[in-house]
């Protein structure tokens, strides 16, 4: 599989206006760098996904699609959710709704998928808060 897009493109490449090898230290310290240069796109992870599984790798395939969605996910999002998962810091059905919350807001069913598996797993091994 190729590393370039239905146009030809490598989707890797469209928004930096830099050569991997231009991102330095040096480039850093003299402001020629953005972040527009260093984010990581929707689209490279999910052309690395379908790499994945067509390598076999469905698991990884899987942590590369959630990777994707989570680039539509507002930073300060990500820190409540983090802050949800970790232990004792939720009940079941605030990381249920948060599950829902998180595929209808952000269209990313896979989160929404791993954030119900924590939940489940949490109310296995007890590490839920109690309600």
């Amino acid at each position: 599989m190729s590393d370039r897009d239905r146009t030809g493109e490598d989707p890797r490449r469209r928004e930096s206006r830099m050569a991997p090898e231009e991102i330095t230290l040096q480039a850093l310290r003299e402001g020629r760098i953005t972040s527009e240069d260093v984010t990581i796109r929707r689209q490279t992870l999910e052309a690395q996904a379908e790499r994945a599984m067509a390598e076999g790798y469905p698991q990884l395939a899987r942590n590369f699609r959630r990777a994707a969605e989570l680039t539509m996910v507002p930073g300060e999002t990500l820190l409540q959710i983090y802050e949800k998962l970790r232990p004792k810091r939720a009940s079941h059905g605030e990381l249920l709704a948060l599950s829902q919350e998180i595929i209808a807001r952000f269209d990313a069913p896979e989160t929404g998928a791993f954030i119900r598996e924590a939940a489940e797993a949490y109310r296995r091994k007890g590490l839920l808060r109690e309600s």
